[in-house]
């Protein structure tokens, strides 16, 4: 049951993008059709497996001092393999992300992940935890991809809806951000109602946003 939880948390409660806000450049940048968001959240969600697997594995071995580097080699060593893989058997998915695919190295996500969890954690549920944080962040990733999809090109998958024509602006960076407002709120509202049957008032935690990570921490207790 504990792992179950683990990885329920990062679909809902913990949710990378709608509740901690991690990772908002790809996010933000790739979102303009389901097909890139679903490749960005799933290349993110192997390294994240890979490099929870490989840092729980050996955070015995990894001085304190160091560890920061050490993770950072890990999880570069396994975006150089998604990145080539998708070079080799996905290329036009490979062009579309761009640069994107090797700006994984330095997504908060992954780093937070491996520092916060896999580095105090078993094995076992290091790869629960990377398995729900990165599942979580593509569905969100989809999530806002299929608004901005629909929205902006009137297509979906690359199919066309017909029936309307798409706003221009919602595939243009301002569409990125109106768009995961909206989500926001809408989860935000969802809880709401959800605390409001249980006879409670719904406040959003203090401490699930980018200024509490441990990422950010760390500095002032090193």
């Amino acid at each position: 049951m504990t792992a179950y939880r683990e990885f329920l948390k990062g679909l809902w409660r913990e949710n990378p993008v709608f509740r901690l806000l991690l990772g908002m450049c790809p996010t933000l940048a790739v979102t303009t059709s389901v097909e890139n968001g679903l490749g960005m959240g799933l290349a993110a969600t192997f390294v994240l497996l890979g490099s929870n697997l490989v840092v729980s594995a050996v955070r015995k071995l990894i001085p304190a001092r160091v560890r920061i580097p050490c993770y950072i080699v890990i999880i570069a060593t396994f975006v150089t393999v998604v990145d080539l893989m998708m070079n080799a058997f996905a290329y036009n998915l490979h062009k579309n992300l761009g640069i994107f695919i090797p700006l994984i190295v330095v997504n908060c996500i992954i780093l937070g992940r491996a520092e916060a969890f896999a580095s105090k954690n078993t094995v076992l549920m290091s790869l629960v935890d990377g398995l729900g944080m990165g599942v979580g962040f593509t569905l969100a990733l989809v999530a806002i991809s299929a608004v901005r999809e629909i929205l902006g090109g009137a297509t979906l998958m690359g199919h066309s809806l017909g029936g309307f024509q798409g706003a221009l602006l919602m595939i243009l960076p301002p569409g990125g951000f109106i768009t995961l407002g909206f989500l926001l709120a809408l989860m935000n509202h969802i809880q709401a109602r959800l605390a409001a049957r249980k006879g409670q008032r719904y406040e959003p935690p203090a401490g699930l946003d980018c200024r509490h990570c441990l990422m950010c921490s760390m500095g002032q207790a090193d």
